[in-house]
């Protein structure tokens, strides 16, 4: 259910104390030749693992992963660069690699210095413990406030895809902190990966919020051990991106319900746009409203608070497109709007999801988009967040 699904990569997960206690140091390899691609984090405060990373895509295709937890290696100015360029080369030193090949990722606390000395030493551990059995471990080591590991896998015919990810605060795209690392063992040509990553982003890691929050380290890192021997076809191309699309999905899925004192998941749903852009910056205001969520923690269908935030969404300068008179609303499959008009009703807010689905009647647009409600534990866990 994870990294180590695919087949020719190996995991590991340990204890490098960067952390008091929980497994804070993942490695994940490619046990042959190896291509890739990896999208970040569009913060113009770039954490120095992401810098770094992104030189040596430009360099090399990616055989390995460093991720640490703990630490984001962020706002550390050039000891942080100095700090991440010596990870992957201590990395690469230990598997046979080049340094380029090597990608590191880091999530944890802005500011604060990498302890190098135990981060060098972890890697000597992880590198060890390397195994086919090793992805659950590295799961966890990738955790910070999250509560449970994030897995998923997809099999498709001949080939499997399989990844990890983590965040569970500080979500909000371009990309949502978040880190994911998907692999396969489906054969890909150097170059191609980013053509199969970025729609499939898009969709998923790129349509989901917590609290509109863009962390500076995020990335979604996408690694092809081409280990499956199979014909390539266009119909096993379209299995293959069905397969990354359904995993990352599902990762985003446990995202946002895992985000930070969460208690419900809000599907929102934008039909009717003038175009697709419009209904993505319509569904992305209403999820990231305070108003809209809190209200959804407190389990009440306060439409108007999703009106007011599809009214004010930011578009190209402006605002996007919605004639209120057009506008129809519903909670969970209820109508609350019909064409501009209430319905007088008021649809239970119950469980642990909730559907709005808001038709603006304009045009063919639609988008979607996963957030999570508002709560007192949010506030709590992140006023508590360095004590």
């Amino acid at each position: 259910m994870t990294v180590t699904a695919a087949q020719g990569f190996a995991a590991s997960g340990v204890h490098a104390r960067i952390r008091k206690e929980k497994r804070d140091l993942a490695l994940v390899r490619s046990l042959t030749p190896a291509t890739g691609a990896a999208m970040w984090t569009q913060n113009r405060v770039l954490a120095a693992p992401v810098v770094v990373s992104k030189q040596h895509l430009e360099l090399a295709q990616p055989q390995a992963v460093v991720v640490n937890s703990g630490i984001a290696n962020a706002a550390t100015g050039q000891q942080g660069i100095a700090d991440a360029v010596a990870t992957a080369a201590h990395a690469a030193s230990l598997l046979g690699l080049a340094q380029e090949q090597v990608l590191v990722l880091s999530t944890g606390v802005i500011g604060a210095p990498l302890p190098m000395d135990r981060m060098l030493a972890g890697l000597d551990a992880a590198a060890a413990a390397l195994s086919e059995d090793g992805g659950a471990d590295a799961a966890e080591a990738i955790l910070t406030t999250d509560t449970h590991a994030k897995t998923a896998v997809s099999h498709g015919a001949g080939f499997t895809v399989g990844g990890m990810a983590k965040g569970s605060g500080m979500i909000h795209p371009n990309l949502a902190t978040m880190l994911a690392v998907v692999t396969t063992d489906y054969p890909l040509e150097p170059g191609e990966a980013i053509h199969f990553l970025q729609p499939t982003v898009a969709v998923s890691f790129n349509a989901i919020t917590i609290d509109g929050e863009c962390s500076t380290n995020d990335a979604v890192v996408l690694i092809s051990s081409g280990a499956a021997r199979i014909e390539r076809t266009d119909a096993t191309d379209s299995a293959f991106r069905k397969g990354l699309c359904d995993v990352c999905a599902e990762l985003a899925h446990k995202l946002v319900a895992d985000g930070e004192g969460a208690t419900l998941i809000a599907e929102i749903s934008v039909t009717g746009a003038a175009s697709d852009d419009e209904a993505k910056a319509i569904a992305r205001r209403v999820a990231t409203s305070p108003l809209v969520k809190t209200a959804l923690f407190g389990r009440d269908a306060n439409w108007g608070r999703v009106l007011m935030a599809a009214g004010s969404a930011p578009f190209n300068g402006g605002y996007a497109q919605l004639d209120p008179a057009l506008v129809s609303l519903s909670y969970n499959g209820t109508p609350v709007l019909v064409a501009g008009t209430p319905q007088n009703v008021e649809p239970p807010v119950e469980g642990a999801v909730c559907t709005i689905e808001l038709d603006l009647g304009l045009g063919s647009g639609s988008a979607g988009y996963l957030t999570s409600d508002l709560s007192y534990d949010y506030v709590r866990i992140n006023a508590e967040y360095r004590s």
